[in-house]
């Protein structure tokens, strides 16, 4: 007979702000590339692409601590969005004329309140919490056999 660990879900409890959250920055950071791309695309090119990318990065991880993809897909949009912020964070303020207009990951996420510097380190956060063999899942069970 073989075992079964169940892991908690992740958008469940805190997990559901979490989610909202990222929600909210999948929303903001998708509708200011957009308007950045067909108003003014021609001034900062790179700068407008690199906010579609940080929103599409929030979309996946949005669903994907919502529990509805795999774990894995959370831990790399998560892992993704960290480096971009820290690379572009650190890019943005070594050499600023290379960003003639801010991303939503330039001076690490200033303009955000420096939002998405944290986001992805409580992100990675709650999938090691979650994501620990013998926690108790949605259901409340620790273990089940196969």
């Amino acid at each position: 007979m073989s075992e079964r660990v169940e892991t908690a879900a992740t958008g469940t409890g805190p997990g559901r702000l979490l989610v909202a959250v990222y929600g909210v920055f999948a929303l903001a950071a998708g509708a200011r590339a957009a308007v950045q791309i067909a108003a003014r695309f021609h001034e900062a090119p790179v700068a407008y692409l690199l906010s579609a990318l940080a929103a599409a990065v929030y979309v996946l991880a949005t669903v994907a601590l919502g529990g509805r993809v795999s774990r894995r897909i959370a831990v790399a949009a998560c892992s993704v969005e960290l480096a971009g912020v820290l690379l572009i964070g650190t890019y943005s303020l070594a050499d600023p004329a290379s960003f003639p207009d801010e991303t939503v990951w330039s001076a690490y996420g200033r303009g955000y309140g420096f939002v998405p510097l944290v986001l992805p380190v409580v992100g990675l956060a709650w999938l090691w919490r979650t994501g620990r063999p013998g926690r108790a899942g949605e259901n409340g069970t620790r273990t089940s056999a196969s």
